[in-house]
This record gives structure tokens, C-alpha cells and sequence, in this order.
């Protein structure tokens, strides 16, 4: 009974000596002595049997958030902020009742000032364009706003700012893949507003063409569109998909979809023309699908629609020009393949069928002249030419001369080579 009377007593003691030990170092953080209250608070810790002691952990977070406020002390101590925010994560896990009564009665400043702390460094080292570091503290600041959200004190439930600025700087740091974690929770939040549809059209290209994931990518298109559902990147970048897969047919499935839902989209319905036209159409004859005159006479009606809702659209003319053209070429093509047999002569039919193929010719040529004429008309007679259009305006005079050479109209040839060789000069 004795020793145990002995045990209790010398407990006591030791108790007393440690409640009297950290009262010391909370008077040090009253005086504003950080680094000395620091020291003291270290080695009071370091004794295993005051590891756990709650008013202790509480104490250290708050003499670390301190030194992280004070910049002399901070440059010595640089990750001073962090070990506050684990050290009171420690303080909050050692309180059996979860009151954190300690905290409580200082309105939960420490947190505050660790959130506001690393929500401060990170803009300004984003505005220094210090993009790592500044990167590192939006991070740690989203950490601590995810925790005060965990544990009920915050009712963000998603901290916006934060976790766009964290992703912005994760992605100038080169950092794409974190960039896309933290994009990724804007993006599946249905976060909308001004500027946000490009998270959403960053994320689509950074999963397909980075990635490598189309099914990651089809998510975030199909999120994308149900907030912003009139952007035409969507239908783009689904006609993109569509066309990688390599099936012609579901391409052009995919495209009369996109056209049914947005029938005067004139830069899809132009792509859908030109695409047609490059499956049916091929230099060697042999080598065009069974359905090419299908697919060409699709593209020709689409290219008239085309130009039937935007009647200045200069590259459609080009192509409608190309198709009566290459059915030109066809005849001509034709016409030379009907040669005499050695030492022969032509049989009158084979006579008479050359000549109504150059008639064919003739008539393609001529109905081609117009388009070409017309792109001259909407390209050449403006000044600086962006660099596709001036590829479409030498590509018209290009094969104006070759029809005009072809019918022997010299002046017309002269006429149309002073242009083309002009086109970089005067655009």
C-alpha cells in the first residue's frame, strides 16, 4: 500500500514538473520568443512520456504557425507551416472527445493563418512567375482547406480558387499530370463561368493526345458539353476521335450527326465535304471505292450548301473548282489511253470517241473556271492574306493557267502566272 502511495505521489511530481515546464513555454510565445519557445517545445515533445500531450501538440502548432508568420524566421525555417498544420492534425487526433477545445477557443486562428499563409506565398510567386514554389504552396494550402472541410469547420466544400490556381501552376511547372488532378476535380464538380470551358477542352487533349486515353477524354468532352454545350470544340474534337478510329464510315456517321444537330455549322459541313471528296476521289481510278461517285456527288451538294450560308467562304469554291476539274482530267486521262497500235491508224470510232472526250474536257474545264474565278474575286482583290488563304488563291490561278494552257489562250495564261507569282508580294 506503501509503494504504491510512493508510485502515485512521484507521478504527481513529474506531472506538476511537466504542466510547470510547458506554462515556461507558453510564457516564451506570450514574450513573442518563437525560437526559443521552439526550442523548449522540441525537447518537451522529444520526452516519450509528453509525445502525446494534447495542450503540448496545440502549443508547438501554434509556436511553428508563428515562425511561419515572421519572415527572418521563416527563411530559417522554411517548412515551419507544414509541421504547424501536422503537428495540429496530431493535437486534433489526440483529443479522445473531439471538443479540440483548445482550438475552439482561439476561433481556430492557427488554421487561418495557415490557409491565408500559403494561400498568400503562392500568389505571389505565381504573380513573380516563380511557378514550382508557388505551385508547392497553393497545394499545401488546398490541404488545409480539404481538412478544415473534412472535419466540419469549413463549409467550401470544393475551394475553386485554390484548386485552379494549384492546377494552373502544377501545368506551367510541367507538371501535366498533377495539372489534370486538380483540373479534373473542377471539371467533375461541373465548375462553369467565365474562362473555365478550357479546363474542360484542356483536360479532353491532355487524356487523347497525351494519355492516350479516349475513354478518359469522352468523360471530360461529354462534361464539357453539358455546361457549354454551344462551344464548337466538342464537335470537333469528337469528329477528331471519330476520324483516329479509322473507319470512314462511322466518321461520316459521326459527321452527319454533328450536322443534324447543328445544320449551319459551315466549317464542319465544309471538313465533311472535303473528306467525302478525298475517300472517293484518287488520281489512280483503280484504286476509288465502289461508291465514289456517291460519296463525290455527296461532296459537291454539301460544298453548295456550304456557299449557300456563307457565300464568301473562298476555300469551298476552290473545291467545288478541284471536282470539275479532276473530272477533266478523268476524260483527258481517258483520251490518251486510246492510241493508235504500232505503225496503225485510230479506228473511225476511236476517232470519234477522242473527240467527245475532249469535248468532256472542254466542258469540265470551262465549268471549273468560275470557282476559281471566284476565289480570285474573294482572295485577290484583299490585301495581307492569312497563310491558308494564300495557298487557296495561288492553288485557283495555279489551275487556271493549267486550263487556259490547255485550251492555247496564251493571254490568259500570261494574265493568271503574273498573279500567282505576285501572290506572296502583294499578300
Amino acid at each position: 500500500m506503501k509503494r504504491f502511495l510512493l508510485t502515485t505521489l512521484l507521478a504527481s511530481a513529474i506531472l506538476g514538473a511537466s504542466a510547470q515546464n510547458l506554462e515556461k513555454i507558453k510564457d516564451q510565445v506570450k514574450k513573442k520568443n518563437y525560437t526559443e519557445a521552439k526550442t523548449q517545445i522540441d525537447q518537451f515533445l522529444a520526452n516519450e512520456k509528453n509525445a502525446k500531450n494534447s495542450e503540448a501538440l496545440y502549443t508547438k502548432a501554434k509556436i511553428y504557425n508563428e515562425i511561419a508568420q515572421d519572415p527572418a524566421l521563416a527563411a530559417s525555417n522554411p517548412d515551419a507551416r507544414w509541421t504547424a498544420f501536422e503537428t495540429l492534425k496530431q493535437y486534433v487526433a489526440s483529443d479522445e472527445k473531439g471538443e479540440v477545445v483548445l482550438l475552439q477557443l482561439d476561433n481556430y486562428k492557427p488554421l487561418m493563418d495557415m490557409y491565408q499563409g500559403y494561400f498568400k506565398a503562392g500568389a505571389e510567386d505565381y504573380n513573380a512567375n516563380r511557378f514550382e514554389p508557388a505551385y508547392g504552396n497553393f497545394k499545401n494550402c488546398l490541404a488545409v482547406s480539404e481538412y478544415m472541410a473534412e472535419k466540419k469547420w469549413s463549409n467550401v466544400a470544393l475551394d475553386t480558387t485554390v484548386v485552379l490556381y494549384a492546377g494552373i501552376s502544377a501545368e506551367k511547372s510541367g507538371k501535366r499530370d498533377d495539372a489534370a488532378l486538380y483540373y479534373g476535380k473542377l471539371a467533375e464538380a461541373k465548375v462553369s463561368g467565365e474562362g473555365m470551358v478550357e479546363i474542360y477542352k484542356w483536360l479532353v487533349d491532355h487524356h487523347y493526345n497525351q494519355k492516350k486515353d479516349p475513354a478518359a477524354a469522352s468523360k471530360y468532352l461529354e462534361l464539357g458539353k453539358s455546361i457549354y454545350p454551344t462551344d464548337p470544340f466538342w464537335a470537333a474534337f469528337d469528329l477528331d476521335m471519330a476520324r483516329d478510329n479509322g473507319d470512314k464510315k462511322v466518321l461520316f456517321e459521326k459527321y452527319r450527326s454533328v450536322l443534324a444537330a447543328d445544320p449551319n455549322n459551315t466549317s464542319i459541313r465544309y471538313n465533311y465535304a472535303v473528306e467525302l471528296y478525298q475517300e472517293g476521289y484518287k488520281p489512280d481510278v483503280a484504286q476509288r471505292p465502289a461508291d465514289a461517285d456517291q460519296l463525290i456527288a455527296q461532296a459537291k451538294e454539301n460544298l453548295e450548301k456550304v456557299i449557300e450560308l456563307k457565300p464568301d467562304y473562298a476555300a469551298a469554291y476552290l473545291v467545288l473548282g478541284q471536282i470539275q476539274y479532276n473530272q477533266g482530267v478523268d476524260y483527258n486521262n481517258q483520251n490518251k489511253a486510246i492510241r493508235p497500235p504500232a505503225g496503225g491508224k485510230l479506228k473511225p470510232e476511236e476517232l470519234k470517241k477522242k473527240e467527245e472526250l475532249r469535248g468532256l474536257i472542254a466542258q469540265k474545264f470551262d465549268a471549273a473556271v468560275p470557282h476559281f474565278e471566284k476565289v480570285d474575286e474573294l482572295l485577290g482583290s484583299q490585301g495581307k492574306l492569312k497563310m491558308d488563304d494564300k495557298g487557296y488563291l495561288k492553288d485557283a490561278y495555279d489551275l487556271l493557267i493549267t486550263i487556259y494552257d490547255n485550251k492555247g489562250n496564251k493571254e490568259k495564261v500570261k494574265f493568271y502566272e503574273e498573279k500567282f507569282n505576285n501572290v506572296d508580294k502583294v499578300h
